[in-house]
């Protein structure tokens, strides 16, 4: 196994998307069956994409992966905006901190990585 011990956005989306896994899973215990499908494909699909990013085939590659990464996050937002607003779901402050830190992390590395001619 590769050591990413040194990877900030590797080693946060892991542990975000194993608390996704936990919270989906309190989720389905409540039965909220459809939302917990939703957000455990968008909330474990950001750390997936940016795992894959690890391994480009070019610069291309990586910027793609990392975006699909953004685009799962801004999803995985949207998920957890509903369990807040909803009186009927539970919700997770610290999932609300982690996904705003993830994307903190996503954009920078986007803003860097493309250059003047590209666009998010």
């Amino acid at each position: 196994m590769i050591n990413f011990d040194n990877n900030p956005l590797i080693q946060k989306t892991v542990q975000f998307s194993l608390d996704i896994i936990e919270f989906c899973e309190l989720l389905e215990e409540k039965r909220k069956f459809v939302i917990a499908k939703q957000l455990l494909r968008s909330g474990t699909s950001i750390g997936a994409n940016a795992f894959e990013a690890q391994n480009p085939h070019s610069k291309n590659d990586f910027i793609n992966k990392i975006k699909i990464s953004a685009k799962e996050l801004e999803e995985t937002k949207y998920w957890l905006y509903l369990c807040k607003h909803s009186d009927s779901y539970p919700f997770d402050e610290k999932l609300e901190h982690q996904i705003i830190e993830l994307g903190k992390i996503i954009y920078k590395i986007l803003s860097t990585s493309l250059n003047k001619n590209q666009s998010i």
